[in-house]
């Protein structure tokens, strides 16, 4: 039975909802998708927001086990995408697996809401095989609502950004407010996770009500293969499957080389080289090329979001514990420091799209690449406020919450240089076939650095622990540097300015490779 494939509309096939203005000059379909990935957001930023405060506060495991879980979390939360991506191609349509994966994340917050050790894991578990069906399909959609070399199509993403950060800010207020324990003690933690729940389902409720009337089409599974008019060769889904075994394989013979056998870690080594054995051996000649540029990319996008992911976790927890939080009377919730990044890009956002569609209009735009490049700057530069605020911490004082808001700030600058116009990136350049899966690779990237960052703040200094133990290998040595914060958070500003630098040297090749489509 051959494999159907989304209904992708051409410049010959476009439903007139498709091609209104109606949204200051995009289509409405990109508005319903605004809303539903914000409540989305609502539920995953909300809860991530408390996740590491509530291991530390609440069941009081030690900042190391607390940041481990938390980067096994994040990461899986990122990895699932490329096998939700993978079946919505293959089997499911983006459309039905929107819903599934919707369903499946607010059962897993309601399961978060029951004080029961057995209930949070399998929550977990569930908001991470929901956010592999939702999450890939979501970001694909946008892509697909505009026309091929529709110029809106960055600015698009980045009105869709919005939406993702309007949901985080609003998911970060309302639980982090709610796991206060000044203000309700310990059950606040459970009401704070199922507030999550409740906004996943808000967010489901308003697409299904209005996903045919703004996006005729889109998701939909075909019921013939439509074929890619740019592959001379079609992989069937043999081919693929044969493929993607061999990557497998080979990933997990490279993980068990590099440090023995785990089951996690072989899992993630089996998806990585399922995902590029399957894209660059299914694919030829500029596809082939589109492919390599986009892993690529990938690999700087794992060094910005392993820094940038200290958000979560060492910089919530120096929020908390090296903060001067009190306003007055109030006290300012520590989870509330969540809510920089995405106030932020909502305030910022429209500047940026305003900026690249003017550089547009007289040619002076930059290339996806070098955006990323200013991001990774960005980035870089955000720490060197968490290096002085961290210094300053370090002689035993809580600093002002102004440190951290500017740091807050250039990391959410930087993450506007890079992420909305990289999920634009792959939508442009990668295969018509390889759509979601390609899209799932841009997830999976993020996955490992996730993990990465979970790792590395392990070592986060913390008032009246000892540090964590890693006395051999790349670990080890940074904990030498990592005893203080403001050696802690050098690392991070090394890696940033370091990946900016060497990216720069990369620009040309990506041009090259990706010279068949606009980047």
């Amino acid at each position: 039975m051959s494999a159907g494939v989304d209904i992708l509309t051409t410049a010959t096939d476009r439903p007139p909802a498709l091609d209104d203005t109606a949204l200051f000059g995009h289509p409405r379909g990109l508005g319903l998708l605004f809303l539903t990935e914000m409540w989305e957001r609502f539920s995953y930023y909300g809860m991530r927001a408390i996740l590491i405060l509530y291991l530390v506060q609440a069941l009081h495991w030690n900042t190391a086990r607390a940041a481990n879980l938390y980067g096994t979390y994040t990461m899986l939360v990122f990895l699932t995408p490329l096998i939700g991506g993978y079946l919505a191609d293959r089997f499911i349509g983006t459309r039905r697996s929107l819903v599934i994966g919707g369903l499946i994340i607010a059962s897993g917050h309601f399961c978060l809401a029951v004080p029961s050790m057995t209930m949070f894991y399998v929550g977990l578990t569930l908001i991470i095989i929901g956010t592999g069906f939702f999450k890939p399909n979501v970001s694909t959609m946008v892509g697909q609502i505009y026309a091929d070399g529709d110029s809106r199509r960055d600015a698009g993403f980045t009105i869709f950004y919005i939406g993702i950060n309007t949901g985080a800010f609003l998911g970060g207020l309302v639980c982090g407010y709610l796991a206060d324990q000044t203000r309700f003690g310990d059950r606040g933690w459970h009401w704070g996770f199922g507030a999550a729940g409740v906004g996943m389902l808000l967010g489901l409720s308003v697409y299904v009500a209005f996903r045919d009337k703004y996006l005729p089409g889109i998701g939909v599974r075909a019921t013939k293969q439509i074929p890619d008019v740019a592959a001379p060769i079609v992989s069937t889904d043999r081919k693929a499957l044969v493929h993607g075994i061999i990557g497998a394989m080979a990933g997990v013979a490279f993980s068990v080389l590099l440090g023995g056998f785990d089951v996690l870690g072989a899992f993630v080594a089996a998806t990585i080289g399922a995902s590029l054995t399957v894209t660059i051996l299914g694919s030829h000649g500029e596809e082939r090329k589109r492919v390599i540029a986009i892993f690529i990319v990938a690999f700087f996008v794992v060094v910005f979001w392993a820094c940038y992911e200290q958000a979560g976790s060492s910089m919530n927890l120096f929020a908390a514990n090296n903060t001067n939080l009190q306003v007055g009377s109030f006290h300012i919730p520590a989870a509330w420091s969540q809510n920089v990044d995405p106030a932020v890009i909502v305030l910022f956002a429209p500047v940026f799209a305003w900026i690249w569609v003017k550089l547009a209009k007289i040619g002076r735009e930059p290339s996806t690449a070098v955006k990323m490049v200013i991001g990774l700057a960005l980035l870089g530069f955000g720490f060197v406020f968490m290096v002085i605020g961290g210094g300053r911490a370090d002689t035993g004082v809580l600093v002002s919450p102004l440190w951290l808001v500017a740091a807050f700030t250039f990391h959410t600058w930087g993450e506007l240089c890079l992420s909305p116009v990289g999920l634009s990136y792959v939508t442009k350049v990668a295969p018509m076939r390889f759509a979601s899966l390609l899209m799932g690779v841009w997830f999976l990237a993020n996955s490992a650095a996730n993990k990465i960052a979970g790792t590395i703040a392990e070592l986060t200094p913390t008032p009246g622990q000892a540090p964590a133990t890693h006395a051999s290998g790349f670990l080890g040595m940074l904990q030498h540097v990592a005893t203080t914060n403001h050696g802690f958070y050098t690392i991070f500003l090394i890696m940033a300015l370091s990946a900016s630098v060497l990216m720069i040297f990369f620009v040309p090749l990506l041009k090259r490779l990706t010279q068949s489509v606009s980047t």
